[in-house]
């Protein structure tokens, strides 16, 4: 049966297995002096019962030990958790012993004698990286705690609550909808989730980007044709609408199909039936058509750039997604997401952000919104990326007239964008403090004293604060 996860600040103990008492007795006062708590065994059937997945551990153990080798205990320490550190210490090993090993998954591998220093370093290593791994493990367990919407529109602000809601209601009918919002908000995830969430999610989910693409092309990729039908279509090829029988034809950047193709795409969705490229025989569609734009199809209609029978038709129902500098509230939970989703991807531990890092993200105006917040993620991971996580160019970050970056919580506004209004200064303070505070009662699950000496703050400070701020510390004890 699998423990439950401890709590991000539940301290690592070091489980030390040592048969020589003198040994033993040395080794576990150099930790103790390091400040680990140890647990003293002499034998692998005694530190046997201590050994649990997401026990907060890490394994030291000699290798000769009356019955069981710490060797042989290896595989079984594996067995019930992959990711428990365990250091090997030898009098007895020789290279080969040692890169095996560790070919096993073994931590690291100490030769006796040792000197204190050589053995407590080992074991912080091993204690840092058990810390991480845990702290993932619980983010995680969190997030798949979510469902539906939740798990996939992420974020805790009042304008992504109400995209969710929308995005809800709209997912259980089969009602066109127009979603707005700029590059990189996340407009195609919303489609999916409407496809997903809703009855048609067993069919097939479609999409066609409309940007770009020349007018007799496009016109295939939406009709198909028949072979035969011009120079090189050698076979049928079935298009998006047909495709999309049943599920959800999700059309992006919608506002740059060519004028001739919207015309005839008007007429398909009135009379619910195409003929595909070089064929007179008419085929029905039933699919519910989801398009995506970054500007207002009305306006464009009304300057002709549209065609407004087309918006008409299209425009049952509207969703809008906020730029993620509106709601930088959403930053830590959306970073934290696609940090673990980035060490998942390339094998990494999932590193910590400090609170230095989390003012960079904060105060970063976001051009290219929650796509460039996850690319900044994937870097992190990677180690790609300085203590500030923005690199100095290239990232879309506005200079300021001065040349000097925003202080924490304060957006410098994006390039192109200066006749925009901007927030006050002491909302954009209460948004910043809120992130930090809720972050760190996510990271110590919902336990209000954890949270306040992460921060250095007093406790009934945070009382204060979290009651000024109108935060919930039982909800994050909820999602642990």
């Amino acid at each position: 049966m699998t423990a439950p996860l401890p709590a991000a600040d539940t301290p690592i103990r070091v489980l030390l297995v040592e048969d020589d008492e003198d040994v033993r007795l040395g080794s576990a006062q150099a930790l103790m002096l390091a400040g680990f708590g140890v647990i003293e065994c002499g034998s692998v059937e005694e530190a046997r019962a201590h050994v649990q997945a997401g026990a907060p551990l890490v394994v030291l153990s000699d290798v000769r030990l009356p019955g069981l080798s710490g060797l042989q205990w290896l595989a079984e320490v594996q067995a019930v958790d992959a990711q428990l550190p365990m250091i090997l210490v030898t009098g007895h090993g020789d290279i080969a012993m040692a890169v095996g090993a560790m070919r096993q998954g073994a931590w690291d591998f100490i030769a006796k004698p040792c000197s204190a220093d050589t053995l407590v370093s080992a074991v912080r290593r091993a204690a840092d990286k058990r810390r991480l791994t845990l702290q993932v493990e619980q983010l995680r367990a969190q997030l798949e705690g979510r469902r539906g919407v939740e798990s996939t529109l992420l974020g805790g602000s009042v304008l992504m609550e109400r995209v969710r809601a929308k995005v809800a209601a709209l997912a259980a009918t089969s009602a066109d909808v127009v979603i707005y919002g700029e590059t990189g908000t996340g407009k195609e995830l919303v489609a999916r989730c409407l496809h997903e969430q809703g009855p048609r999610r067993g069919a097939n989910f479609v999409a066609l980007n409309c940007g770009g693409l020349p007018e007799n092309l496009a016109e295939t990729e939406l009709f198909g044709h028949e072979a035969g039908a011009f120079t090189g279509a050698s076979k049928v090829r079935i298009g998006k609408l047909e495709h999309a029988k049943g599920g959800t034809l999700f059309l992006d950047e919608i506002e740059s199909m060519p004028m001739g193709l919207q015309v005839k795409l008007l007429r398909a969705l009135q009379e619910r039936s195409i003929e595909r490229l070089g064929s007179n025989v008419a085929r029905p569609i039933d699919c519910r058509v989801v398009a995506a734009a970054k500007e207002d199809l009305q306006r464009a209609s009304e300057q002709g750039r549209f065609r407004a029978d087309l918006y008409y038709r299209i425009g049952v129902a509207f969703v809008e997604l906020p730029p993620l500098r509106a709601r930088r509230e959403d930053i830590p939970l959306l970073f934290e997401q696609f940090t673990l989703q980035a060490a998942s991807r390339y094998q990494r531990a999932a590193p910590l952000v400090t609170p230095a890092q989390l003012a960079a993200l904060m105060a970063h105006p976001w051009p290219g919104n929650v796509r460039e917040l996850r690319n900044v993620a994937d870097r992190f991971v990677l180690g790609l990326l300085d203590d500030s996580l923005l690199p100095g160019s290239g990232a879309g970050i506005a200079p300021s007239a001065t040349g000097l970056a925003p202080p924490p919580g304060v957006a410098a506004e994006p390039a192109g964008d200066a006749g925009a209004p901007m927030r006050p200064l002491p909302q954009q303070l209460e948004d910043f403090e809120r992130a930090v505070i809720t972050q760190a009662l996510r990271q110590h699950g919902g336990e209000v004293a954890a949270a306040a000496r992460a921060l250095g703050i007093p406790k009934q400070t945070l009382h204060d604060k979290l009651k000024r701020l109108n935060v919930s510390a039982a909800e994050f004890k909820a999602q642990a």
